[in-house]
């Protein structure tokens, strides 16, 4: 009988934010779990695998807590198959899919096809969320305990909030579920046609503007229902300043709240908009500058716990209209990581464990799921970044099925070479 085979990765930078450590350490890996980690590992096995861990990073596997699939529906915007493909490429180990396919996933049909569908899919964790009215429309609630029971990880419609007594109604029925509830914290209403934020730069381009009251309202309201209903709520798409000043508010009181970012809400605000790029069209829109630098401050504070890919592939039909007929949305499980690292690790703006955290144990806490520290005996869901390695995303290089990025073609500092 042989041995399992192992690796061992010698003096590697090790980033554990269970532990809230940073290290350089020899760790051999093997059998799916970490089977040794110290300052330094003698006495290795003969076939064991020896990797020169310098200048690379090894930390747990990133989570995004919400992206979009094409399929079952759009399978020529992005199937499970290309979407597993850009996690793994992106270091994302756990993927959460949002309830937007077609059929959506209202029902256990659905969820148990596409949990069946994923089953042989290797290498990335696929949990999917239901809806909590048919088809996400907001009007009559879905059966919410069979959904919960069959294994989805929580409840969204993904949308605007348009009625606050279905809400209140769903938090009563969720809260002895134990379920996570996430909403966007918008009133479709205020938002009108508005396809950036409003401000000056909205005027200076000519465009519609989204005021960032449609959030910072939507907000306190949910504040106010989850202070009273006590049933904990996850806020998506946080991309305002009075937002993060609102849920900082609340957390000081102990309203029972966790709330996300997506990545490109901290490396773009509404100036970059000038290019007129249909893929910088967004739901919600790019913040102005003084919402982005209130959302990594966020971060950095944890008032805001968690980053979001919101991944959501198109075809270059679909966005190669004018920036105000373009569908919201972009790509990029395969580019988070790096960019943000390049982009605020190494300016020093966040540190590599508040990256991390937000990448990786927060969201995973977010869905209430059990995070292990970097140590001997626990699984080995683990990454291996290179922070210094340049590559550009390309339609070659890229494992989406679309490149609707406005990175394309830019080189990039910082690579995932090994999950």
């Amino acid at each position: 009988m042989t041995s399992p085979s192992l690796t061992l990765l010698r003096q590697i930078q090790v980033l554990d934010p269970v532990a809230n450590s940073t290290m350089t350490n020899d760790v051999l890996l093997g059998s799916s779990l970490i089977q040794a980690i110290d300052s330094h590992l003698d006495n290795i096995p003969p076939d064991t695998n020896i990797v020169d861990g310098k200048g690379l990073i090894l930390a747990p596997g990133l989570m995004d807590l919400y992206s979009y699939s094409g399929e079952p529906g759009h399978e020529d915007r992005e199937t499970l198959d290309s979407l597993a493909a850009s996690a793994i490429a992106g270091g994302f180990t756990r993927v959460a899919i949002l309830p937007q396919t077609q059929p959506s996933i209202d029902n256990l049909a659905t969820l148990s096809h596409l949990k069946q569908r994923t089953a042989s899919i290797s290498g990335v964790k696929f949990d999917f969320w239901g809806t909590f009215t048919h088809q996400g429309k907001g009007e009559q609630i879905t059966e919410l305990g069979e959904l919960a029971q069959g294994g989805i990880i929580g409840f969204t419609d993904n949308q605007g909030i348009e009625n606050l007594a279905l809400l209140r109604r769903v938090l009563e029925y969720l809260k002895p579920l134990k379920k996570p509830l996430a909403l966007v914290a918008e009133f479709p209403s205020l938002k009108g046609s508005g396809v950036m934020r409003e401000g000056y730069f909205s005027t200076t381009y000519g465009l519609t503007g989204n005021p960032a009251m449609t959030e910072g309202t939507a907000v306190a309201t949910i504040l106010e229902m989850v202070a009273a209903m006590e049933t904990p709520v996850h806020l998506m798409r946080i991309s305002t300043r009075r937002a993060v000043e609102l849920i900082a508010w609340g957390k000081a009181r102990g309203i029972p709240i966790t709330a996300s970012t997506t990545w490109m809400h901290l490396l773009l605000d509404s100036e970059n908009i000038a290019s007129y790029n249909p893929n910088l069209r967004l739901d919600p829109p790019l913040g102005n500058p003084e919402d982005r630098l209130a959302l990594i401050e966020g971060i950095s504070q944890g008032i805001i716990d968690a980053i979001a890919v919101d991944h959501r592939g198109y075809t270059y039909e679909e966005k190669t209209v004018p920036f105000a007929e373009a569908p919201p949305g972009a790509i990029g499980l395969q580019l988070a990581l790096p960019l943000l690292w390049q982009t605020l690790v190494e300016t020093e703006t966040l540190s590599p464990l508040q990256l991390w955290k937000a990448l990786s144990s927060n969201p995973r806490k977010c869905l209430g799921q059990t995070v292990h520290p970097v140590k001997a005996g626990h699984p080995s869901e683990l990454i291996v970044f290179a922070p210094q390695k340049t590559w550009t995303p390309t339609p070659s290089t890229l494992k989406s099925l679309n490149y609707n990025t406005p990175w394309l073609g830019q080189e990039i500092k910082g690579q995932v070479i090994a999950i």
